[in-house]
């Protein structure tokens, strides 16, 4: 859906009156940038000889990471593919008792689904947190910082996918599914701040800050 968009057409769509694509969509597309970051430090690190012990570790971490690069970028469409699912579905015939039934079945479907692309994204945003953290501790150290910046993006797009799900929980009827949903935002936001948390220091730490 945005594949050929430049980042300058990206940013005008989001920035126009149109309600989607939105902040789910921005919170996985920003992820994807952070894997394309990590991706980088492995490069940087591959072929060299004095990073010769942790050659195979940047190997997979750079082909783990453009993978999931590329799932957030098709994450980031059906955020927005999933949000306007939701409007055509409140958007349905209510005259009838059949029609109003079918609406209501078709709001639930697509608000679940609209809920549940997040809850990847945050998945997928923490596992990008933790190859930063890879990136950051065995990788070249001149590209430290991309690595930290890879952390804090995957950070911030993972708090952002969770006010995604959190907004969509409203509309689901199912106590259980938003229960387990929410549930699993959550623990996904408090496991990714200790995380964040503590390489963040200790990559300050190597840069010298105190």
């Amino acid at each position: 859906m945005f594949h050929d968009y430049t980042i300058r057409d990206f940013a005008r769509v989001v920035a126009s009156d149109a309600p989607a694509p939105g902040g789910g969509t921005v919170a996985a597309i920003c992820a994807a940038l952070g894997g394309a970051l990590v991706a980088m430090v492995a490069s940087l690190t591959l072929g060299k000889p004095k990073f010769a012990q942790v050659e195979e570790t940047m190997q997979d971490l750079r082909t783990r990471a453009a993978e999931l690069q590329e799932r957030l970028l098709l994450l980031g469409a059906e955020d927005t593919m999933a949000f306007n699912r939701v409007m055509a579905a409140y958007g349905l015939p209510k005259t009838t008792d059949a029609e109003k039934a079918a609406r209501s079945e078709a709001i639930q479907t697509a608000t679940l689904a609209a809920a549940q692309v997040p809850v990847e994204v945050a998945e997928r945003a923490y596992a990008l947190m933790e190859m930063a953290e890879t990136a950051a501790t065995q990788g070249n150290p001149n590209a430290l910082s991309d690595a930290g910046v890879a952390l804090v993006i995957a950070a911030a797009s993972l708090r952002g996918a969770v006010l995604n799900v959190l907004i969509n929980l409203g509309g689901i009827k199912d106590e259980n599914l938003r229960r387990e949903l929410g549930d699993k935002a959550l623990t996904l936001e408090q496991k990714a701040a200790a995380l964040e948390q503590r390489v963040y220091r200790d990559i300050q730490r190597r840069l010298g800050y105190q």
